[in-house]
């Protein structure tokens, strides 16, 4: 066949091929020199924290509470007497992750696998944008906006969740089963990666994605209790929660402390929490609201009627930007997951988040201001540490109902 013969759009392909795979190659290039250069930063911190950065030093989750756990684990027993020990069973392996690897110290070893599970999300975003119709946005803001948080999300196991997560929305479309395997999988590691196939097309994708994810998740539940012991303890905990003090609750309390409300905070189950007249009527209302928000994606999945390619992440988004708001806490680390979900949205052209995450930019910024640069005056409920909160959960308010509304718009069009 002569190049005369070749049909034009194969020849404009086979034109196009070089300048395409050279594009390939710088934007791989610049992605990696990016990631490199602000996860070496962000070791930088970690290694040689400023005073105002390491509030009673960030690490020390690693080093004490995740090794104190990883020895009980090693002995086949989950940490029932543990207040701090809320997570479901699945999370064991990410614990025992690190004492696995030959030659490093537990803590090495924990930077090393959080490494890896953030390059991990990085190449499957950097992949997925360069496919037809797909967007390398994803890719770069995870990248960039990750270290918006500072050093915290490396010594916190949310990172390997988050790829969890974000693998299995990615694989959804071409591989349902898998995508419903790995958010199985991370359901038994910390819950809201189920969210993530709120938004799988209806049909025989939807059905063998959540076919998939309960046999995953039965499968590893199925393994730990028969290696350990007490693998259901983790529900007693969930229970005593409170109210954190950087929840939209306790937000509302610390204002209340400016009024002159008697409450205090106090470190119980792990966090800082507030207690005094009105925590547990706000903790209930709390609940509610999170009943409330299941309620509503549950109305959302029945009324919709219009399906995108993007209409999986744009759900995940909303539904876990939902359950963060209406959440009694509001770790810091919470904005890995939706920064991951954000990334996750932006590879395809045709999702309605995009307003959504350009506002999760500052509301990591600024989560990084509340802890832990200026978390005393945050505990201390002094006027810099309440505006700090408001305008942090304001913005992840507004995220919320801006998400929510631009999914039900979207899916409801005919």
């Amino acid at each position: 066949m002569t190049t005369d013969q070749i049909p034009a759009s194969d020849a404009n392909t086979a034109a196009g091929s070089p300048t395409s795979a050279a594009a390939a190659r710088r934007f791989a290039r610049a992605l990696g020199a990016v990631w490199l250069t602000t996860r070496l930063v962000m070791l930088a911190l970690l290694a040689q924290p400023l005073a105002a950065f390491d509030v009673g030093t960030i690490s020390g989750e690693v080093h004490h509470i995740y090794y104190g756990w990883y020895g009980q684990l090693a002995r086949g027993d989950f940490p029932l007497d543990d207040a701090m020990w809320q997570y479901p069973p699945g999370a064991a392996l990410v614990i025992l992750g690190p004492g696995a690897l030959p030659g490093l110290t537990y803590f090495q070893g924990f930077l090393v696998l959080t490494l890896a599970a953030d390059a991990l999300v990085t190449c499957a975003l950097a992949r997925a944008g360069r496919r037809p119709g797909r967007s390398t946005a994803g890719a770069w803001m995870w990248v960039c906006a990750l270290p918006l948080l500072l050093h915290l999300p490396l010594v916190r196991y949310d990172v390997q969740v988050t790829a969890l997560a974000a693998l299995a929305l990615l694989a959804l479309h071409r591989r349902p089963r898998v995508g419903g395997a790995l958010a199985g999988l991370g359901a038994m590691v910390k819950i809201w990666p189920l969210l993530t196939l709120l938004g799988a097309p209806r049909g025989r994708t939807g059905k063998d994605a959540w076919l998939s994810a309960a046999i995953s998740a039965a499968a590893l539940l199925a393994v730990l209790a028969f290696g350990f012991s007490h693998t259901l303890g983790f529900l007693r905990q969930q229970g005593s929660r409170g109210v954190q003090i950087e929840s939209l609750a306790g937000t509302a309390l610390s204002l209340g402390r400016l009024a002159g409300w008697p409450g205090t905070a106090e470190y119980r189950y792990g966090a800082m929490e507030l207690t005094g007249p009105y925590v547990p009527a706000l903790a209930h209302a709390s609940l509610l609201l999170t009943a409330a928000a299941f309620c509503w994606l549950l109305l959302w999945r029945v009324r919709a009627r219009r399906w995108t390619p993007a209409t999986p992440f744009d759900a995940a988004l909303a539904a876990v930007l939902l359950f963060t708001v209406t959440s009694r806490v509001i770790s810091p680390q919470y904005l890995v997951w939706l920064l991951g979900l954000a990334a996750v949205c932006l590879t395809s052209r045709a999702t309605t988040q995009r307003p959504v995450a350009a506002l999760l930019l500052p509301a990591a910024a600024v989560s990084a201001l509340a802890y832990p640069v200026l978390y005393d005056d945050v505990v201390s409920g002094t006027p810099l540490g309440c505006a700090v909160m408001v305008v942090r959960n304001g913005l992840l308010l507004t995220a919320a109902v801006l998400s929510c509304r631009r999914l039900w718009t979207s899916s409801s069009s005919q």
